[in-house]
């Protein structure tokens, strides 16, 4: 079966015979899982992040949206009870806390990267809690936990940028194959939790401030590279992005009700303002150099 035309799926082109190379290495590996289809493809195809790392879970991402769009069939998930039981999983952590009240001005709060030890607690709250619920973030990533005195009092993450927006994209003036070049360099806060039982006045631009100075050191940190500037969408019928606003981000326009990684249109979503933060004051230069 011809694909016709390359797909795009997670900011890269996949012609015929990348599709063919992943139907022949599913045939010949019966019984063999979706991760390693991911890591083997990434080797085959060079498909690399700016550190160097495979880009293993925008591959994962991508061959789902393959399945989805019936280009291939991917063997069944090897863990797939164990997943389903994780997502249900709900502990004593996570459970409804006395109401913590205030302005931001009587709180310390310091951001703490979740680990692979505190990762599935930040995944726990953020199902829990977040009206969008939790899924695996694609690409490069952080995930905060936002304390007091070892108080969770928020939650919020980072991750790959939207491939296409047409705002964004025309607030920094670059052309599509700089875009390619440097998307790396913007970073989505995919999520911004702060929970329920929390209702302290103004904590939610204080924490946008404070994220926004330590960020590309932490990303630094770990992929061995600074962003540039920060997206993020509200959706327009829940929020007005006030605590974006009050924390220095730009309103820039707004979606057209379409996923970050979909370039055919055909996933219709709510639409959603675009706020941007540039993290450097040369961030148009280098998105554009």
């Amino acid at each position: 079966m011809s694909t016709r035309e390359p797909k795009r799926y997670c900011g890269r082109v996949f012609t015929d015979e990348d599709i063919a190379w992943i139907r022949q290495w599913i045939e010949q590996h019966p019984g063999r899982g979706r991760s390693e289809l991911s890591v083997r493809f990434c080797e085959h195809a060079g498909w690399m992040k700016a550190d160097g790392a495979s880009k293993q879970m925008s591959c994962r991402v991508a061959l789902l949206r393959m399945e989805k769009d019936g280009l291939i069939k991917l063997p069944p998930r090897l863990n797939e009870k164990n997943n389903t039981l994780r997502k249900r999983q709900r502990t004593l952590w996570t459970t409804p806390q006395p109401v913590i009240g205030g302005k931001a001005g009587e709180f310390s709060p310091v951001l703490e990267p979740a680990t692979k030890a505190t990762g599935p607690l930040w995944n726990e709250f953020v199902d829990r809690y977040h009206y969008l619920g939790y899924t695996p973030l694609p690409g490069a990533q952080l995930r905060y936990f936002i304390k007091s005195e070892g108080t969770i009092l928020a939650l919020l993450s980072f991750s790959a940028a939207a491939w296409k927006t047409a705002p964004r994209d025309t607030w920094i003036g670059w052309s599509a194959q700089q875009r390619k070049k440097n998307l790396h360099l913007v970073v989505n806060n995919s999520r911004f939790l702060i929970l329920p039982w929390v209702q302290v006045r103004y904590l939610a631009s204080k924490i946008l401030g404070m994220v926004a100075r330590q960020l590309a050191r932490d990303w630094q940190d770990r992929y061995a590279y600074e962003p540039v500037l920060l997206e993020t969408f509200v959706e327009k019928q829940r929020f007005e992005g006030t605590s974006y606003k009050a924390a220095g981000w730009a309103c820039v326009g707004e979606t057209q009700g379409r996923g970050k990684l979909d370039v055919h249109n055909e996933y219709k979503l709510p639409k959603k303002s675009v706020w941007l933060k540039p993290l450097k004051k040369d961030f148009r230069q280098r998105l554009t150099g």
